[in-house]
């Protein structure tokens, strides 16, 4: 007797054993949050997450372990349409320190510095404690500022700095994902409600997701202490969290109702599910898996954070949809399906076959090479505009200036341009060199201050470590961070800046800073990136190759998903390079796209789509071994996963969507992005691309495997609603007892007393154990009923003809009664 797969015997004993299984979950889940919130998350360092030149520079400055006070400046200008009175500007400012200096946060404030034009004034406010909780404690500093503001008329007050911009920003991009949760949820929920057209079914998978994203977020934060965390990663695990948590449980759930409307009981049901779907699950969770694992290669701390959240998160969903998921159906029975709504319950429980999608189907099927090739070019003109794509670092630029924090910051670097785009220069040296690092630096901001591409408004400060080996100066330029200006600027300084040193024996330079972290952080990738893919096609072209034992289908799924992958970027670039998309995404376009991204996004994006090509193939293989030809078996196994695979594309497609409204520009790159290609992907791939190929390639899709299978002859499919007989081998008995039974051509031998679990059955083939009342000369050859007895009795016998067959019921173990 052959043993049952791992997910068969997972999901029996969950069903048996609901409330074990349950319980253990809830407990699972609880753990995890317990366990992070008591340790506490490792967020990544400036030094820790620099690449290049700047990251050198950052781990020069932290070692010269400067106290980091948090700084406020307060701009004071004329108001609108006011003329900027400069007594009066004074006199507030006068105003402003006095109120300033009686408040127990801040620590010094500064005289008031007026702009190279005299139309503001700038004054300088350092809070006591630390830049980490500043924004929890500048709330009293804000009060002033506009109490200020109230008391002087004619004047505009702005206060921007570490706590203050901290906290404006945290507000503003906090309501944003209130906002996308308030609304991915309900949609989430009514997506799954038309398509199971009953409210338990539909908020099944989203329960589970979303415990599954607590798990992960508790799983990650104990992680972050063997790798520190980017702040993104909570944002990361709820996007991939909700996509394939609902995903994984779609699947599921739909197979195991498909077999229970074939009249079969509910736990064998649930094995039959867990063998062919609880299956796909686990392929596809880990080809996620291996896909995202490739960004380890990306030799950088934000990546190695973005795909430890991923990697947690897809494992938990898997865990779940094997373990927990079995357990709740089972102990709601067909409690599921209720309360039912009505229409949609008729619309989901149609029965027949589909009419719609064997008219999407006919081009690809009549006309494959046609087919192939027009959907193919279309695919590479969308494509096309990612041969344009140019990379930058995000900053404050992109934001929305629609936010009264980044109105603020504009107005500042306006009036001092130092205040805005800033390289940093880091130098670290002997001691007793200290005097020549001075002069030298001193020269260099000589050189600066004769040079149209720095900012000239305030000189430049040193900064000297308290052991005399490290400096540092800060050197400003009036250019924004995504101009040329600001990488001229750079550039001519990482020339001036080993030559300032040359006379310091043993003195080690870089120049760091937002812009040099941009242009250092995309070089960097571009090394990187065919290690990385390399990788992630490697291992995900191996996973294929195990799993379907056909180099064919492995090459083809390699080739697919990155013909969406591209077609996606292609999109992206379109969008967000240029300006036509700017009022519709509400976001002012940087000319390229968030350099961190398209690495990202390609891992995603593969792991993504080898969810539904996995599924979808396994449907294919699966009919072509029941003996459908290749057209038959593309048809059938299309047709009969459409529902799921479309609506589980629905459901990512809107919570990606949603990511697209956020304020942040990387985020509605990575919504437009994902949503784009999971919905080319799900449509132009599967309707068109997938088909036509596998049609075309005939009986070579399943090479070097088994290429008999489809072909036809005595495995041949009759029809659409017909099967042809298998002959019954002359020396096999018609009954012999279930535990004596042979296998017959590709059907699987009898592994106990239980339901049908093989090869999915047909859909006019009606299983004997629900006591169905004879309804017609029924063709029942090629099935196995639930006492695992082969049925080969010629068309048209009559019923009391045939053998006894067993109740279901006498062969079920005491633990299913």
């Amino acid at each position: 007797m052959r043993k049952k797969p791992a997910t068969v015997r997972i999901a029996r004993w969950s069903a048996t054993h609901p409330w074990s299984a349950i319980g253990l979950w809830v407990v699972f889940v609880a753990l995890c949050l317990f366990l992070g919130g008591a340790a506490g998350t490792n967020k990544i360092s400036d030094e820790e997450s620099g690449v290049g030149e700047s990251g050198r520079a950052g781990r020069i400055t932290a070692a010269g372990d400067f106290p980091e006070k948090p700084e406020e400046n307060v701009l004071i200008t004329a108001a609108d349409g006011r003329t900027f009175d400069a007594g009066v500007a004074r006199e507030a400012a006068a105003d402003l320190s006095r109120r300033m200096k009686a408040l127990p946060e801040v620590e010094s404030v500064a005289a008031a510095v007026p702009s190279p034009d005299g139309k503001a004034l700038l004054v300088a406010v350092t809070m006591k404690g630390d830049t980490e909780n500043a924004d929890q404690r500048v709330q009293p500093l804000l009060d002033v500022s506009e109490a200020t503001e109230k008391a002087h008329e004619g004047l505009r007050i702005d206060e921007v700095g570490t706590g203050s911009t901290a906290k404006g920003l945290g507000e503003t991009l906090g309501e944003d994902f209130v906002k996308a949760e308030l609304i991915s949820l309900p949609l989430t929920l009514l997506i799954l409600l038309v398509v199971f057209g009953a409210v338990i079914a539909a908020g099944v998978p989203v329960v589970l997701a979303l415990s599954c994203v607590a798990a992960a977020i508790g799983l990650s934060t104990l992680a972050s202490h063997v790798l520190p965390e980017t702040s993104a990663v909570s944002n990361i695990i709820l996007l991939m969290g909700m996509a394939v948590g609902v995903d994984y449980s779609l699947f599921y759930l739909k197979r195991e109702r498909e077999e229970r409307q074939k009249g079969v009981p509910h736990i064998d049901a649930i094995e039959i599910a867990a063998k062919t779907s609880g299956h796909t699950v686990v392929v596809s969770g880990t080809t996620v898996i291996v896909s995202m694992a490739g960004l380890y290669l990306a030799d950088e701390a934000t990546f190695a954070s973005l795909a430890t959240g991923s990697i947690i998160v897809v494992a938990v969903a898997v865990l779940a949809s094997l373990t927990v998921l079995p357990a709740l159906l089972a102990k709601l029975g067909r409690w599921v399906d209720r309360p039912r709504v009505p229409l949609l319950w008729r619309l989901t429980m149609r029965s027949g076959d589909s009419k719609l999608w064997p008219v999407l189907l006919r081009p690809a099927l009549v006309r494959p090479v046609l087919t192939l090739v027009v959907s193919v070019g279309a695919l590479l003109l969308l494509a096309l505009p990612a041969l344009d794509m140019k990379l930058k670092q995000p900053g404050s630029d992109d934001l929305s200036r629609d936010i009264p924090v980044v109105q603020a910051m504009d107005r500042l670097t306006g009036a001092f341009p130092s205040k805005g785009t800033v390289h940093q220069v880091a130098v670290r040296a002997p001691a007793d060199r200290a005097a020549d690092v001075e002069a030298a630096l001193g020269g260099l901001l000589e050189r600066t201050a004769r040079d149209d591409l720095f900012a000239h408004d305030q000189k430049p400060t040193v900064r000297v470590s308290e052991d005399k080996r490290v400096h540092t100066v800060q050197v400003g330029t009036p250019h924004s961070p995504k101009s040329d200006g600001a990488r001229d600027s750079l550039e001519l300084l990482r020339d001036w800046v080993p030559q300032a040193m040359e006379g310091v024996p043993g003195a080690e330079s870089a120049v760091g800073g937002k812009v040099a972290q941009g242009v250092d952080f995309t070089g960097h990738l571009e090394d990187r990136m065919p290690w990385v893919v390399g990788f992630v096609l490697l291992l995900t072209f191996v996973t294929m190759v195990l799993i379907f034992r056909s180099l064919a289908v492995a090459l083809s799924a390699i080739l697919l998903n990155l013909l969406s992958a591209a077609a996606s970027f292609g999109v992206l670039v379109a969008v967000f390079q240029h300006t036509w998309a700017e009022g519709l995404l509400d976001f002012h376009s940087s000319g390229a796209v968030v350099s961190w991204l398209p690495l990202f996004l390609f891992v995603v994006l593969f792991g993504l789509s080898m969810d539904y090509h996995v599924f979808v193939v396994s449907r294919i293989r699966e009919a072509a071994q029941n003996g459908a030809s290749v057209k038959d078996a593309v048809r059938e196994g299309i047709t009969r996963s459409a529902g799921v695979v479309t609506s589980a594309a629905i459901v990512m497609v809107g919570v990606f969507s949603i990511f697209g409204t956020l304020s942040m520009v990387e985020f509605k790159q990575l919504g437009v992005g994902l949503a784009a290609a999971i919905l080319l992907d799900a449509v132009v791939i599967r309707v068109f691309v997938l088909p036509a190929l596998m049609t075309a390639l005939g009986k070579w899709n399943w090479w070097p495997g088994d290429r008999s299978a489809g072909r036809g002859g005595q495995h041949a499919t009759g029809s659409d609603d017909t099967r042809r007989l298998r002959p019954v081998p002359a020396a096999q008995p018609h009954y012999a007892g279930a535990q004596h039974q042979q296998p017959y051509a590709d059907q699987q031998p009898y592994a106990g007393p239980q339901s049908y679990a093989g090869p999915q059955s047909y859909a006019d083939q009606q299983p004997y154990a629900d006591q169905q009342p004879y309804a017609g000369r029924q063709p029942y050859a090629d099935r196995q009923d639930h006492s695992g007895q082969q049925g080969f009795a010629p068309f048209g016998t009559p019923p009391q003809q045939q053998p006894h067959r067993p109740q279901h019921r006498d062969h079920r173990p005491d633990s299913w009664q």
